[in-house]
């Protein structure tokens, strides 16, 4: 089984194509043709890497079935389902964001927490800024990037803020946490807020500041089936994988921490 990770739109109309042309027979089950079942998960983009491995495992244990991974800003994913883009999971980082689903009757059931990040300072390799803790983003000529307020991300570096007394004043907001990690490995930036686990997954392109402020904005993340799916036991199944032990394990490997 050959798994396609798409961007939001894409999957969007791939999974517009890909429903018209599949019964919604049992789960798991392809059609008579041969054709595969696809399931379509929405989440954060500080998953990719364990949603990837998560989807990988879910699908040997369930042939026939094609796991459509979408990745994007939680805000952004939200707004996608709210004007129709098909999905069956949607897995957020933060509960508000997940809470704003809710109250748009987007997801069915109670989101169920399944994991917890918190932040760090990103530097490129070698530090060049000579960035050494928080205070130091506020200094004269720092390039600093950071996720816009209305991302998980970005409402975390507001607490940290608060939590700081500090003002930070970035030159670019971004839409997702990659982004923002995407502006300190290219050089663009001199630090990012991203993180612990998008750091980590960068490797040697980026250093890690202690941010032990980080401790005042820990981000919980939920997820739930998204409502209309016709794919809703499949659904409840792969949110299960991701709770359940390997799923959990595959997280701590990434870096997360339990809910």
């Amino acid at each position: 089984m050959i798994r396609r990770t798409v961007p939001a739109l894409a999957a969007a109309l791939a999974g517009m194509l890909l429903l018209s042309a599949c019964s919604g027979g049992d789960s798991g089950a392809s059609d008579a043709g041969g054709s595969s079942t696809p399931l379509t998960v929405f989440a954060a983009a500080s998953l990719k890497s364990s949603f990837e491995e998560i989807a990988t495992d879910f699908e040997a244990d369930h042939p026939g079935v094609d796991v459509q991974l979408s990745f994007a800003g939680s805000s952004d994913l939200v707004t996608q389902i709210g004007q129709g883009a098909p999905a069956d999971v949607l897995a957020t980082a933060d509960t508000a964001t997940m809470d704003q689903a809710v109250e748009q009757d987007l997801v069915t059931g109670t989101p169920q927490d399944f994991a917890t990040n918190t932040l760090t300072i990103a530097v490129p390799a070698g530090n060049p800024a000579g960035i050494t803790d928080l205070a130091s983003l506020t200094e004269p000529g720092v390039q600093l990037v950071l996720c816009a307020p209305q991302v998980p991300c970005g409402r975390a570096a507001q607490k940290v803020e608060e939590s700081a007394g500090v003002t930070l004043s970035p030159v670019s907001e971004e839409q997702s946490v990659t982004d923002v990690l995407g502006k300190v490995t290219s050089g663009e930036a001199d630090a990012g807020l991203v993180y612990v686990t998008d750091a980590a997954s960068a490797g040697d392109a980026v250093e890690q500041i202690d941010l032990p402020e980080a401790k005042a904005a820990v981000n919980t993340y939920p997820l739930a089936v998204v409502a209309g799916t016709s794919q809703e036991e499949l659904a409840t199944e792969f949110t299960q994988e991701v709770l359940g032990e390997r799923g959990q394990e595959v997280l701590a490997g990434q870096g997360f921490q339990a809910p």
